[in-house]
């Protein structure tokens, strides 16, 4: 090898660890693991079968559920692809939101070892040889951190099975490296869900990761009885133990009002510091009479209107001077049309929350209608709901008696 070859691959081998703080979990001078050292804490490796199918939802009671047998939990998300900079860490999202729930008391690295950016792959790919065994060594030393002194530990994947296999670490390849038992998540429905969940459990077959069954999420109250017997007799078929089918919340799905005015790019006029936190429920476009509107002025409600529409706006501002209460979650002015200075005015001696932006309605009301909600940390009124659905419909002894041999599934 050339000295400038050479060069460029100590170089790249510097970015690494600079950029993944490896130095936080080894001096920098200890020989490469590939398995972690710990081999006692119980760990759950939760999959989904697509993006966006409720994983950290169902992580995040799982984790609260596994509580009931004991009070020493952990958690890890070893691959992000949603992350904020912390202290000079890439530190993906979801490991911020379990960290802020539960309080887990280990450096945040070690709950989020690697973060993928959009230069990940081609810095993978230009060598992939010692990158890969560097990015393993990494996670099985941010695992023996999360998990010293627990008993069970949360392994939160990224996706599907197979996310992650340009740079060799699926979620199935990290599951058979940290010695994971897994669970599989997906959303309501029969013959989908069954299909998709059995090719997924294909994959961690083909790496020797025992599946401990599956959990289907947003399941319509309605039809909770129909899937359970139904999916479970399908996965049943493919000796897929049905864990739980969760019922769809639809606060759990709704996104708050300053979520919404980021997705827009929109700018407050009135009510931000009690609007900001609104749980939109449902969204009305003021296209009907003044008369009309008024059946949908009530909490949760989202109206979305041009603002000449000065007959919508004067009978929120009647209502809420009649009943002194909330009367709705929140207003949209759009195309940029500001209301006569008189109305803003009336408007700025009540509460109701208030954005202006440049699109028009059905656009605006597109784009909610579309919006993927990720839980935050800052979502108090949805975390209860969450650990309550995942207790309440989920079998938490099964899962605990995949485990009666106190052994890690390493094959």
């Amino acid at each position: 090898m050339s000295s400038s070859a050479s060069q460029k691959s100590s170089d790249d081998e510097a970015r690494y660890d600079s950029e993944n703080s490896i130095s936080i979990f080894s001096s920098g001078n200890e020989p490469l693991i590939s398995a972690p050292k710990n081999t006692t804490t119980k760990r759950i490796f939760v999959a989904a079968t697509r993006q966006n199918q409720g994983k950290t939802t169902t992580s995040l009671g799982l984790f609260g559920g596994m509580k009931k047998f004991s009070p020493h939990v952990g958690y890890i998300k070893p691959i992000g692809q949603r992350f904020v900079q912390i202290e000079g860490q890439k530190i993906d999202e979801d490991s911020v939101l379990f960290d802020s729930v539960y309080d887990l008391d280990v450096p945040i690295g070690a709950i989020s070892p690697v973060a993928i950016d959009g230069r990940m792959t081609r810095w993978y790919l230009d060598n992939p040889g010692r990158k890969l065994e560097h990015l393993i060594d990494l996670i099985c030393r941010a695992f023996d951190r999360a998990a010293f002194n627990k008993d069970y530990i949360i392994i939160e994947g990224s996706g599907h099975a197979g996310v992650g296999s340009v740079f060799d670490l699926s979620n199935a390849a990290i599951a058979r490296i940290l010695g994971a038992k897994a669970i599989i998540v997906s959303e309501g429905g029969i013959g989908s869900p069954v299909d998709e969940i059995a090719m997924n459990k294909a994959l961690f077959d083909q790496f020797g990761v025992e599946v401990i069954g599956a959990i289907i999420n947003k399941v319509l109250p309605e039809k909770l009885d129909l899937i359970r017997e139904y999916a479970g007799k399908g996965l049943e078929r493919l000796g897929i133990p049905l864990l739980g089918c969760l019922p769809l919340r639809k606060r759990l799905q709704a996104p708050t009002f300053s979520q919404v005015v980021k997705e827009i790019n929109g700018r407050w006029l009135n009510g931000a510091e009690h609007g900001m936190t609104e749980r939109i429920l449902r969204v009305v476009i003021g296209a009907m009479t003044a008369k009309g509107v008024v059946d949908y002025i009530q909490p949760g409600v989202l109206i979305i209107t041009p603002g000449d529409r000065e007959d919508v706006l004067f009978s929120a501002i009647a209502s809420a001077n009649i009943s002194k209460k909330q009367v709705v979650s929140g207003i949209i002015l759009t195309r940029n049309i500001l209301p006569h200075p008189k109305l803003m005015d009336l408007i700025s001696m009540t509460e109701i929350p208030v954005v202006i932006c440049s699109e028009e309605s059905y656009t605006v009301a597109s784009k909610i209608n579309n919006m993927t909600v990720k839980t935050q940390p800052t979502d108090e009124d949805k975390i209860p709901i969450i650990q309550e659905i995942v207790a309440e419909h989920t079998d938490m002894e099964r899962i605990r008696d995949a485990f009666t041999e106190g052994k890690p599934n390493r094959k």
